[in-house]
């Protein structure tokens, strides 16, 4: 596929260049992907099983937002300023921290105890995606918010992308299968 280009030369007016189409890279291959997604694509099974994730993630991230480490992690996080303190924190009511800090804090508590879900090769889809997801969603005014169908495509967007990266990572293939 080739793109014309027309540039003006000093004596000639323009001349019409020929060039070929830049090459895909895995950025515009995944930008291309998130793009094209819709709702309509997830499949029943796809959303039965993103909803069942969506609870176990958010039920393991309630019962480690009682460990120490989460204590330290929030702890940390209330220490540092933020304008934007918009999104929940796990298991804390009233507890609002910037959308950054509280995926974080959020995906503290998730990987604390180690029950989030994993695939191979070893990942923690929920856990890094959901908090994110989670938080960003509530930085969003109420009349852009994502209904249920949008956040469950953003979730799987997410997975997917995670799942890619992976693919891509030259260290994750040297993680033994268990």
């Amino acid at each position: 596929m080739s793109h014309v280009c027309l540039y003006p030369l000093p004596s000639l007016g323009a001349a019409v260049v020929a060039r070929s189409a830049p090459e895909e890279t895995v950025t515009s291959s995944f930008a291309s992907f998130i793009h094209a997604a819709r709702p309509e694509h997830l499949s029943k099974t796809v959303r039965h099983r993103s909803k069942r994730m969506i609870l176990d993630s958010i039920g393991v991230g309630l019962v480690g937002s009682t460990t120490h480490v989460f204590d330290i992690a929030l702890q940390y996080c209330r220490e540092l300023y933020s304008s934007v303190a918009v999104s929940s924190v796990y298991g804390k009511p009233g507890v609002k921290l910037s959308p950054t800090l509280a995926a974080f804090t959020n995906g503290v508590a998730t990987h604390s105890m180690d029950f989030d879900d994993t695939w191979h090769p070893a990942t923690h889809p929920s856990g890094a995606v959901l908090p994110a997801l989670l938080a960003a969603s509530q930085m969003l005014p109420p009349s852009t918010k994502p209904n249920g169908m949008e956040f469950l495509l953003a979730f799987n967007v997410g997975l997917e992308v995670q799942g890619r990266l992976m693919h891509f990572s030259t260290e994750a293939h040297d993680i033994p299968k268990r």
